[in-house]
This record gives C-alpha cells, structure tokens and sequence, in this order.
C-alpha cells in the first residue's frame, strides 16, 4: 500500500488506496479493450446495445491492473507551478468515482438523466465528476473557467440543469444568478472554504462510501451536452451519446494520437473545450494511456517547454496558435527526453510552424480535424506521409466526401462542403440532435450526407485540405466564437449604435474578432483610442474575455442585404483581402 496525495488551493489530503505501477509491455501495446472498441470503429463489429466507459472500460483497466499486469504509468497524473502532484492508477479512479458518483446520487439529489453543469478549471475534480457522471447516467455539460455569470445563467436556464459545481472563482457569480435560475436545487463547491448554500465536494467525497453499481446506460443514451457557438442567435445545445465519444476515439486514439499503456500523453485543452473530453478522457484511456494534466492557470510557453522537457510526456497535443508561439522560443536549448509524438487540432498549422517545429525539435505535427458534433473526421495517422496543411484522410468509421451545395460528390481539387455519409447508414459516432432545435437538427443533412458547414478540396490521394468555414463563425486560437454574441456583447453599449463582427487575419492566433461599429451621435466627437479600450474592456465584462474585439474600426454604414439582414461576408472578404 502506498500513500498518494489530494491536491487543492495549496493544501494535501491524504488517501489511502492500492497502487503499484508495473509494466509488462510488448503484452499490452495493444490490448483486447482497444482491439474491440477498435473492430467498431471500423465496422467489423456491431455497436453493443448497452454500453457505459466507466465500467465497460475504466473499470476493465482496472482488472488489468488486478491481473497483474499493472503499466509503469499511473493513468492519471496531475501537476501544478507549486510541484504538487496527484497520481491515480486505474482502480484508484475507478474507487474516487465510485465515491464521488455516491455524492451526485446521494446529497446532491441528482438522478439517471438529470443534468449537471461543470464549470472548473484543469483540476483533479474535474476528471472524478465526469467519470462519476457517466457511471451514474447523469448527463454532464462542461464549461470554461471564463464564462461569466450572463454565460452561466443562459446555460442553466437553457440546459434545465439541476445542479451547477464550481470552485471559488466563480461561486460569487453563481450567487448573484442563482434566483433567476429555477431548475437549479444544488449548489456543489470544490474549493475548500465552506460556503453558506452550498455543499462542499471535499468533504462529501471523503465520507461517501466506495462501492457503486454502475448504471447499465444505452449505447445511444444521452451521456453530455455541449455549448456551440452559431453565426446567428446563441449557442446551441448538441448532444452526444454514451458509445459516440465512448468508442469513437479508439481508432484515431491508436493510431492518430498513437497511443498505448506505454504513453503519457498531454493535452493542453481547457476543460470546458470538447478537445479535453476528446483527448484527456476517452482516446487515450480506451488505450490504456496516462492522461498528464498541467494546472496552466494561463498559457505560458516557457512552463510548457518546461513541463515537456522535466516529465516523460511521450505524446503531446495543444492548439496551432500554441506551436505559433512556442516556436518563436529557441527549441533546440530544451531537451525532450521522451517526447515523441506531437499533435494539434481545432484550427489550421501553418506548415511554416510545422518546418519550425520540426528543424529544432525533429519532430513532425500530426494534424486532425474534427467538431463538436463528430469524432475525428480527418486525421494525418502516424507513419503516413505528411503533406503540410492537410487535415490528413479520412478517419473510421466515416465516408468523408467534398460535396456541392445539393450533396453531390464532386471530383478531387474541386472546392466544396465536408461532408459525412450519414445514409443508409447514419454514424453511431455523431451527435444526436440539437436539443430543443429539429430544424438545426435537420438542416445538417443534404441528400445523403451530413454537412459540417466547413469547405475543403481533396486532391487524388485522398488528403483532405482547408479551405475556410461556409458560415461566420470566428475561430481565433481555437476558440470557436459567434458573432452574434459578441455584437450583443456590444450594441449594449451607449456608444454603440449598431455593430458587425468578424474573422480578421492574424500572424499568431490564426484569425482574431474585428468589430466595425457605428456609433451613436453623442459619441462621435470621442476620441477613438480610448473608446476602443473601453468598448473592449465593456466586451470581457459581459461575456467571456476571450470573444472581445482585438481590432475594432468605427464607421458610418455597414453593408447590408435588401432585408436588411449585415452581410457579414462582405466585411469579413474585405479583411481577408488586406493581408
């Protein structure tokens, strides 16, 4: 028995659990749990009737462990600034959810399809809540540290949530909304102050029993809800499965983010971004894999160098906007022992940052494509040759194809819609529906395909290249951002009279949110810098921080149709256009 230790707002909790890491290697690079879900992928198998990944899964590593054939490498593995760590095996995450499920079913109150809505940053909690989610059948919905109390009132009203956890950060913000919000019963605190109206998770979990008979949920049983932005009206609810997420990432986990028992893989992603769910649960455990997590309170290239050069991380996944700026460091001073695999998603890599990367650390970037919506789409998988900027080919289970407006298939090099066989057939890997919204539901399909709204060309050897999205949605260091909220954001503004926001080209982050705003006429004798300080100041109050205008143009008219309707195109193509 060994001694592991709980890290939170700089202070330790002892535990006591088995634990162990051994390794016996070549046996288990690729194991039966990933070779079957793996059969699935590919349509060998049928998708179980039944099917939940902490116990059809999680729960199975841990048998493994108990067979004796424990890996070297915990399968989880937290780290911070202040050199906490916090290590947990397979049976020692599958006994903390088990505990931490007793406390969503116990005094939260919460019951198999009820709703919870998690907004925490990169801290052990997280993990524990969301397996405990799915053991339970309670549906989760994440969402990043950065909301503010607007964004989390709309989201509770919107997804009935009946239950919101937080930390301290933003508690403040939930008390001030919590009248507003009547589907809400419980309040859940991860921090350890107590504090009065809420639980407090800490203490809950420590006095929870360990034993919990998972739920037995359906294969297409709702399991999470995300937040995705639009380009007009607010974000909207999609839903993903148990078996969607659960199974669909035990291809391209292998052999995209080539993932094993022997990988310590590290994915940079916030917890409220899909990529977290994606690359920090599903793929890399349903291979047995060590998720690594660094605190990383703020982006930081010299912790990151740092963290990949001090830790045997093996694989290793952050946005394009992060390699854009790690590579204005010089590399060749770190030294990545282990280091040898390097991904990046959610946006396209300049292939002039993948040569950077490459000439100093001598490692290639493995690109991948996919949405919310999806598992990975398209993806460049290890040992395939790499054609920069490609998204790479086709990943299973999908038929991808480069479609015309009516759905037909059109011929490589030419432009068209990405788009996924979804007849007769429809992939069990994409999302249900959109909740509340049949006619956004339907509107993806055209003809036999199911339409990702992104445009691409795919040349004779069946690589797939970017080409820009077909609607208007902002998509600045992966952060999807929709217009509409920020111009609501805005126009609540005195100065502003009317405003129209856009993608504008940007040499580090991709694209960055620009905003031309008419202003009203008691404003227009202003001076013009500090009223875009303020207007930008005004914008990271009302909604998150990361959507306000970096770039904002003050001008008399904006283009419009003859309903009246901003034609957003034009401005956007006119911005394209300078650069």
């Amino acid at each position: 028995r060994v001694l592991f230790f709980f890290h939170a707002a700089g202070k330790q909790r002892q535990l006591t659990q088995p634990s162990g890491f051994f390794l016996q290697a070549k046996r288990c690079l690729v194991s039966p749990i990933t070779s079957h879900y793996e059969a699935i992928n590919r349509g060998e198998q049928e998708v179980p009737e039944y099917f939940n990944f902490a116990c059809d899964v999680m729960d199975k590593w841990t048998q493994v462990e108990k067979d004796g054939k424990k890996p070297r490498n915990p399968a989880f593995w937290w780290v911070n600034n202040q050199r906490e760590e916090v290590k947990w095996s397979f049976e020692e995450l599958g006994v903390l959810s088990r505990k931490a499920a007793n406390v969503l079913t116990g005094p939260c109150g919460l019951q198999r399809g009820d709703r919870i809505l998690m907004v925490l940053p990169r801290i052990p909690e997280w993990w524990l809540l969301l397996l405990a989610c799915i053991r339970t059948g309670i549906v989760f919905i994440s969402g990043t540290s950065q909301l503010t109390a607007k964004d989390i009132s709309y989201r509770l009203q919107a997804s009935k949530a009946k239950c919101i956890v937080v930390s301290d950060q933003l508690a403040g913000a939930v008390d001030s909304l919590a009248s507003e919000s009547k589907f809400l019963q419980t309040k859940l605190n991860v921090s350890d102050s107590p504090r009065d109206g809420w639980l407090s998770f800490k203490d809950l979990l420590r006095a929870a029993p360990p034993d919990y008979d998972c739920v037995k949920t359906k294969s297409q049983e709702p399991m999470a809800i995300y937040f995705t932005s639009g380009s007009t009206g607010p974000p909207k609810m999609l839903v993903q499965s148990h078996c969607s997420y659960g199974i669909g990432f035990a291809s391209s986990g292998r052999h995209w983010m080539d993932l094993s028992p022997l990988a310590v893989f590290w994915n940079t992603s916030d917890t409220g971004w899909i990529k977290a769910v994606w690359s920090s649960v599903f793929a890399p455990w349903i291979t047995g894999s060590c998720v690594f997590v660094h605190h990383l309170p703020q982006f930081d290239p010299t912790v990151i160098l740092n963290t990949l050069a001090n830790y045997p991380i093996t694989t290793f996944c952050t946005a394009p906007t992060a390699y854009r700026m790690l590579v204005q460091h010089d590399l060749t001073s770190y030294k990545f022992m282990s280091l040898k695999h390097c991904l990046t998603g959610g946006e396209p890599l300049n292939p002039e940052v993948m040569e950077k990367w490459k000439s100093q650390t001598g490692l290639d970037i493995y690109e991948g494509y996919g949405q919310t919506e999806t598992v990975t789409i398209c993806s460049n998988l290890k040992g395939m040759s790499i054609k920069p900027g490609s998204m790479g080919k086709a990943s299973p289970p999908y038929d991808v194809q480069i479609v015309d407006d009516q759905g037909n298939i059109l011929p490589p090099g030419e432009e068209g819609l990405v788009a996924i066989r979804v007849k007769p057939k429809r992939p069990f890997c994409l999302f249900s529906e959109y909740i509340d919204n049949p006619e956004k539901t339907a509107a993806t399909e055209r003809g036999e395909f199911y339409i990702t709204g992104d445009r691409a060309t795919r040349d004779e050897e069946g690589y797939f290249w970017f080409v820009g999205r077909s609607d208007d949605i902002i998509n600045s260091a992966g952060y999807r951002i929709g217009p509409f909220e920020v111009e609501s954001a805005l126009i609540e503004h005195p100065a502003v009279q009317e405003a129209a926001v856009v993608s504008s080209p940007d040499p580090i982050r991709g694209e960055v949110v620009k905003a031309f705003v008419i202003l009203s006429p008691t404003f227009l004798a202003h001076d013009a810098e500090k009223l875009t300080r303020e207007l930008q100041d005004h914008v990271k109050k009302v909604t998150a921080p990361y959507k306000y205008p970096r770039k904002i143009e003050f001008v008399n008219e904006l283009p419009k149709t003859f309903a009246g309707k901003i034609q957003r195109n034009v401005l956007r193509n006119r911005e394209w256009r300078k650069a």
